[in-house]
Parts: structure tokens; sequence; C-alpha cells
């Protein structure tokens, strides 16, 4: 987000080990975990593979007793706990509220994490305010709110992330894709495309909601949270989190709701806020009184319903604004919508008549529609989404109106690494027509700025194919190929 990122990896979950026996509580009910000890001590075995250890067998505990709450997860977080955090955040985001960037930070590396673990565990840990910045949203004529933590507040949320994670990835379902370790949009998107293929289409609800990293309700999560986890320690640090407040333009705000969107911990405590909300009442409550089959995808909030029967799609869609309003979230009306996406007629329109399309809609970038395959058949394609398409431009657009000046050669190998990420994410099976249309737009973008640099020397179209000959842009390519099943 050229020096505004946000921080949002995904991590592949590790695991760890931690020493004697651990008790956790379900009502009266204790549970204990004996481990593996060498005369009465821990094995000497490397920190990273404690770590991988330890959460492992948190996992397995999660995924044996559903419904048990832990009690006791924050005496995991050591000085090796807090390292291996450490070595998962990134380095390259923005600096947040105190200015201090990661490699300042890893000066006093040792002394920084001590002093982190001592405050942590001690209660005096104080969470700075988020520095908030506005990136483009959609067009690029909104922009989205987003909270930058400072470095060693990501360090710690990372901490906390790594135990709940242990916890929560046991509970999660399928239809869940959002920062999620070993999950991606890819995924999702390749998911959705075979059970529109296999069910011959049906009806979509596009379900948006408004604002809702801004409205999140703290309460409610609190509730959420304190089902699964009574840590006194990891309660604490959240509520420190959701009440730090957000520096905006030298103005510090307490908002009453919400979790900061670009912070380390915010998307796990917004997946397990939506899998109450909806996935998990989409699953025991709603898929049972249907007629039809459903199947529900979800990324972080970006979600969409399958349904075969029209009847049971407009039954959904009627309880679901009810539904949300019961956990403080609001549905956008206009954009909360049904799309009639039936696979049109196998026959081909008769002569003078007009091939008749379903609707289409957008998810995680792209615009899903019915087009003809090579061989004829109606298959789901991806475009890259006409906003996407757009704000991608309008970025490169800028970039080139700042850098004009540069050296042709500097000039040249950025673009190079735009168009490769562009590709890395839009180079699906299905989407050429968009990639080569968006490598003639940025030809054009690049010789209208480099026409701006002097009124002497104009950037000609002949004058540019030559520097194209010189300094070629990497022609588009399928990154990733998707199951094309018909």
């Amino acid at each position: 987000m050229d020096g505004e990122e946000s921080e949002h990896p995904v991590v592949p979950v590790k695991q760890e080990n931690r020493p004697n026996g651990i008790l956790w509580r379900e009502g009266d009910a204790v549970m204990a975990c004996e481990y593996g000890t060498v005369g009465g001590t821990m094995a000497e075995i490397p920190s990273s593979e404690n770590i991988s250890l330890k959460l492992k067998r948190i996992a397995k505990l999660a995924k044996q007793a559903p419904t048990m709450a832990f009690t006791s997860l924050a005496h995991h977080i050591d000085i090796d706990w807090l390292r291996a955090a450490y070595e998962r955040t990134r380095k390259d985001g923005a600096t947040g509220v105190d200015g201090q960037s990661a490699q300042e930070y890893a000066a006093n590396l040792e002394e920084n994490l001590q002093s982190l673990l001592d405050r942590a565990k001690s209660g005096t840990y104080r969470a700075p305010p988020v520095r908030r910045v506005h990136i483009p949203k959609g067009d690029g004529s909104r922009t989205r709110p987003i909270g930058i933590p400072t470095f060693e507040d990501k360090v710690l949320q990372r901490a906390v992330a790594m135990l709940l994670e242990a916890v929560y990835e046991q509970d999660f379902m399928d239809c869940s894709y959002g920062f999620r370790p070993g999950r991606s949009a890819h995924q999702a998107l390749n998911t959705l495309r075979n059970r529109m293929m296999s069910a011959r289409g049906g009806w979509v609800l596009e379900v948006d909601i408004e604002r809702f990293f801004d409205t999140l309700d703290h309460a409610r999560l609190r509730e959420i949270l304190h089902r699964r986890v009574r840590d006194g320690v990891l309660l604490r640090l959240i509520g420190k989190w959701l009440n730090a407040g957000v520096l905006e333009e030298g103005e510090l705000l307490h908002p009453e709701a919400g979790t900061p969107q670009g912070g380390v911990i915010s998307p796990l405590l917004a997946n397990v806020y939506l899998h109450e909300v909806l996935d998990e009442w989409f699953a025991r409550d709603v898929k049972r009184r249907l007629h039809g089959e459903a199947f529900l995808c979800r990324y972080a909030d970006d979600v969409v319903v399958l349904f075969s029967s029209e009847k049971d799609a407009r039954r959904v869609m009627e309880v679901l604004p009810k539904r949300f309003a019961k956990y403080g979230l609001t549905l956008h009306p206009k954009k909360t919508r049904l799309v009639e996406f039936c696979r049109p007629p196998r026959r081909r329109p008769q002569a003078g008549d007009r091939e008749i399309l379903p609707g289409s809609f957008d998810l995680l970038g792209f615009t899903h529609h019915w087009a003809r395959s090579r061989n004829g058949n109606w298959v789901v394609k991806l475009r890259t989404a006409r906003d996407r398409f757009s704000r991608a431009l309008k970025k490169v657009s800028t970039w080139c109106r700042h850098h004009r000046h540069e050296p042709l050669k500097e000039q040249w190998q950025t673009l190079v690494q735009k168009l490769h990420g562009h590709y890395a994410y839009f180079g699906i099976t299905g989407n050429c027509e968009a990639l080569d249309r968006f490598l003639e737009e940025v030809h054009g973008i690049w010789r209208r700025w480099l026409d701006r640099r002097s009124h002497r020397s104009r950037m000609s179209w002949p004058r540019m194919h030559r520097l194209l000959e010189r300094y070629p842009l990497p022609p588009p390519r399928i990154v990733r190929a998707f199951t094309m099943s018909t």
C-alpha cells in the first residue's frame, strides 16, 4: 500500500510444548495434559519446536472438547514465545503513533521483548492508540480506514493471536476462508465456482455488512470470547486493544464499537464474531429449514450464499437483517441483493435471437458470470471486477506521475514488479482478456507520463514502441489454473 501497509499476513499455525502438567477447566470438570519430561525437566529441544508442540497440544485439547473454556493460556507466553511472535511479525509495515520502525525495535531486541513480557504479565502494559490512515476502496472514489498499531503492539498481538488461533481453528467451519492459516482467497473462489458448476448455478445472495470493522459490538465480542477463553490476562489485553483509541490528524478518538482494520488481532476477532453471528447459525438453524441446497462462502466480512431454491433465498434474505441487528450489525440495503445465477439453456439461440444471460456478482475482486467455454459448454468464469481494475490502474498512474523523472530503467523495474503482483492475484483461468487489457492500459499510462517529462521531447507512440523493445513489460500469464469442471 505504498508505505501505509496493513498488518494482515496469513501465518501458518506452528505448534509448541510446555513444562509439566497444565489444567484446563470446564465447569467443575478438570482436564489434565501431561508433557514429556526428562528427569522432571523439559527435554533440551529448540524453542521453535517447543512452541510448535505447545500449539499442537492446545489445538488437540480444543478439538477434543469443543465446549470447553480455557482458563489458563497466558502462561505459554514466555520470552521464546515473544521471540517467535517477533519473527512472524512483518518488518516492512508503516510505523505507529510512536514512529518506531522494526529495525529500531530490533536494535535492543532482547531487552525490548523482556520488558514487553514483564508488562504484559504484570498487567501494566498500556495499549497505545492506533494511527489511522485512509486507503482507496472500490474504484478509488471512496476510502477505507486502516489502523496501524505500533511495532511492539503488533508483536504482542501476534503472540496472543497465536494462542487464540490454536483454539478457534478447531471451531471455525470450512465455509470460512479469510485470514486463516493454509487458506486463501483463491481457494474460496475456486470452491465457490465448483459448487456453482455442480449445482448448475442457482440464486446468489450477496451480503454486504455496513462498516463491519467499525461497528463490531465490544460487549457481544467479550461474551463470545468468554465461552471459549476465560484467561484473565488474555481477555484484559484484548480489552485494552479494543479501548486503545484511534489517533487521526492529531485527534485521539475512543470509539465505543469496532476493532481497527489493519491490526494483527483484528482479523481473528472478526472471524470469531462472524463465526457466531453467521457461520454456526447458518449451519445449525438455517440449512435444516430449507427446501433445497445452500452453500455459504465467507472471506472475512465478504459473504455470498448460493441457493438452489429462489424461495429459500428470499426467506433467508428476509431474516438475515434481523439476525445481524441482534449483534449490532447492519446490512447495506442496496448492496445486499439477490442475483438470479442459473445456468443458461444449452442450446444456442436461433438466428436473429439474442442470447439472454443471467446476472453476475462480485466477490474478492472478481466478477462471476456465465460464459461459453471453447467447446461451447456453459461455465462459470471470473474476470477482474470493474472497480478493482480501475483502482489498480489509478495506482499505476499515480506512481508514474510521481516518478516520471526517474531513470527509465528504474521506472521499468518497478512497473515490472507491479505487473507481476497484479498477475499473481488476477492471473486465473478465464481472465486473459482483462489481463491483456490491463497491460495495454499500463503501456498507455506510462507513455502519457513520460510524454509530460519535457515540453521539448515528446513521447510519441512510435518512440514508445522502440522504448518497449528495450524495456519490455511482462506479458499476462495465468498463475492459478482453476479446475474447469463442466
